[in-house]
């Protein structure tokens, strides 16, 4: 168990083993109330390797930064050696849309960090279910002209669905909110493209894309396995660096005392080979 000495009141965490980390709560990257972050920062600044934004998921219309806290903490305690951002986007609902605000809010978070924080970091997104396909998406996609993007280093996919045209995506619970709420069908696009091709984190992969390690379970009722070939074929493919691994269980199982250790020790020997 990590033991965290913790409070909304102190202004740092520790998680023992000379492991410290200064930590600023709900840090405005923008004028909606739900752009907000929590920035955590390795008492030894000098020491930094690079930064960690984190993006929690919950169908892309439901979901807190704070479901990812423990997670954040663990990975906190792997690698001491990170910054670790954990945060919040403006989530969609019947009279909005997922795109382009909840990646848009991602580069503007990155903005602020690029600014706090040396530009030539070593930037990694992170997300799970809904906010690894945020991940991706903003990772690989060059349609919306992000500001920040061609920062990002690396990408860790915890069970995110890569593909969402593919047939078994379809099956997938809240399918019809997809269908109807993904992008804003006003949205102009090139007459080589469509509204379809626009949310597809695998239509954007090419030899460029940053390298990617993914995680799904393998008894997972709401993301199919099948999203792991598909994402592996079109990694492959185009010759990017990458790695995927299976766990035990379901959609949620990824964060249990037998799994997560698991995977953070993956994230850890990914990033030895991200420069």
């Amino acid at each position: 168990m990590i033991l965290i000495l913790y409070s909304c009141e102190e202004k740092s965490v520790n998680l023992g083993k000379d492991i410290s980390f200064d930590k600023e709560m709900n840090i405005s990257y923008g004028t909606d109330s739900q752009q907000k972050l929590d920035l955590y920062i390795p008492k030894n600044k000098d020491s930094i390797k690079g930064i960690f934004i984190i993006i929690h998921g919950g169908g892309w219309r439901a979901g807190d930064k704070s479901n990812l806290t423990f997670f954040t903490m663990s990975l906190m305690q792997k690698l001491p050696d990170y910054a670790f951002a954990n945060m919040n986007y403006r989530l969609a609902d019947v009279h909005s849309f997922v795109l382009p605000n909840q990646t848009n809010d991602i580069d503007s978070a990155l903005g602020l960090l690029v600014k706090r924080f040396h530009p030539n970091f070593k930037f990694i997104v992170m997300g799970n279910s809904a906010g690894a396909h945020l991940s991706m998406l903003y990772g690989y996609n060059s349609f919306f002209n992000f500001k920040h993007h061609n920062k990002i280093k690396a990408i860790v996919n915890i069970v995110g669905p890569a593909d969402l045209l593919h047939k078994d995506f379809a099956h997938y619970s809240d399918y019809d909110f997809v269908e109807k709420h993904m992008i804003d069908m006003k949205t102009p696009t090139p007459t080589d493209l469509t509204n379809l091709d626009i949310p597809n984190p695998v239509y954007w992969i090419n030899e460029n894309s940053p390298p990617t390690i993914s995680f799904y379970g393998n008894n997972d009722l709401v993301i199919p396995l099948s999203q792991k070939g598909i994402l592996d074929s079109a990694l492959h493919k185009n010759n990017v660096l990458n790695a995927s691994y299976e766990f035990p269980g379901g959609h949620l199982d990824w964060m249990n005392e037998k799994n997560s250790p698991f995977i953070i020790n993956k994230i850890e020997k990914f990033l030895n080979h991200i420069k």
